[in-house]
Formats: structure tokens, C-alpha cells, sequence
């Protein structure tokens, strides 16, 4: 769970008479529970892309890992803001999150270790990654350069009754 305390706020326009703002430790649940996340990145173009992928939430951040010539990395080499977003793909029941942020890619060896081993715990051992050079390295998958996106701004979306939007300021 994250130990950053951000400025929360409710916004009333798109919220239940009566509702409050859930606090930022029910949005570091959901990040850190999650099993899918969706990644949007843009392209060197201008164009979004946006793909589904898995990550680990830890230290404050939420981690994920791509190739290096996957799209995502190749639009993360010219411009490192991203929004994540996980939640429930219903209408009427859930909360979901976005996180706003700058990826980072991680590079020391103790902080990939401690992933990899994050990862692994849980996803299952077909997530099992070896560190090297700076990278995670799977034998059939080969090289995974992981990134880091701690919140910059985040939302929470409360659905059905009482519905909320909440968003948290990280300093």
C-alpha cells in the first residue's frame, strides 16, 4: 500500500448527493489487487495507444514492464507520461482508478530483484524473471525494461449508489 498522502478531493459534478471522497488507501487496493491494467502511451505521431497489460504496485508506484521494441516502449522513449487505468467493467458497481504519471524506467539490480519477486508472487511461476543488465530476462521472452509510474494526480470512480469521482494530488 502506498504511504504518500495526497490532497483528496471530491468533485460534486460528477457525484451522488451526500457521497464523499474515498480515501487514497481504497485506490492503492485496487492498484495493488488489480490482475490487468491498461496502459495509454502516445505515439510519436500525436496518435494514443493503448494496451492491456500486467504490473505490480509497489514502493508507491506501479510497475510494469514491456520489450524494448514493443510500441509502448518505442512511444515511452519520446514522451514518458502515461495514464494507467484499472477497475471493474461494469456500470453499476465498483470502483476504478486511473493514475496520471511520468514512467520511469528502473534500472538497479536490488529493485528489480524485489519485482521480479513481486511479479512472480503474483502472477505464478510462468512470471518468473531473472535480473540482468539492468532489465528483467525471461529464456523465451528475452529482455524487459520495467518502469515505474508513481501518481502525479489519480481518480477514483465509484459506481452505482452513491456514485463519486474523487481525485488525489500527490505532492
Amino acid at each position: 500500500m502506498s504511504s504518500a498522502v495526497p490532497v483528496t478531493e471530491l468533485d460534486a459534478r460528477y457525484s451522488s448527493a451526500g457521497a464523499t471522497a474515498r480515501p487514497w488507501r481504497e485506490g492503492a487496493a485496487v492498484l495493488d489487487a488489480a490482475r490487468l491494467y491498461w496502459l495509454s502511451t502516445v505515439r510519436p505521431d500525436g496518435r494514443p495507444h493503448v494496451t492491456p497489460l500486467i504490473g505490480v504496485w509497489w514502493d508507491d508506484a506501479l510497475h510494469f514492464c514491456t520489450g524494448p521494441a514493443e510500441r509502448k516502449a518505442r512511444n515511452l522513449a519520446a514522451n514518458p507520461e502515461v495514464v494507467l487505468t484499472t477497475g471493474a467493467n461494469t456500470l453499476d458497481s465498483g470502483f476504478d482508478v486511473v493514475v496520471e504519471g511520468r514512467a520511469e524506467q528502473v534500472t538497479d539490480t536490488g529493485a528489480l530483484t524485489r519485482l521480479a519477486g513481486a511479479w512472480e508472487t503474483k502472477y505464478g511461476g510462468d512470471w518468473h524473471f531473472e535480473v540482468s543488465d539492468g532489465a528483467f530476462v525471461n529464456g523465451e521472452a528475452g529482455r524487459a525494461e520495467v518502469f515505474a509510474v508513481t501518481p502525479r494526480t489519480a481518480f477514483g470512480f465509484t459506481k452505482g449508489e452513491p456514485f463519486s469521482q474523487t481525485r488525489w494530488r500527490f505532492g
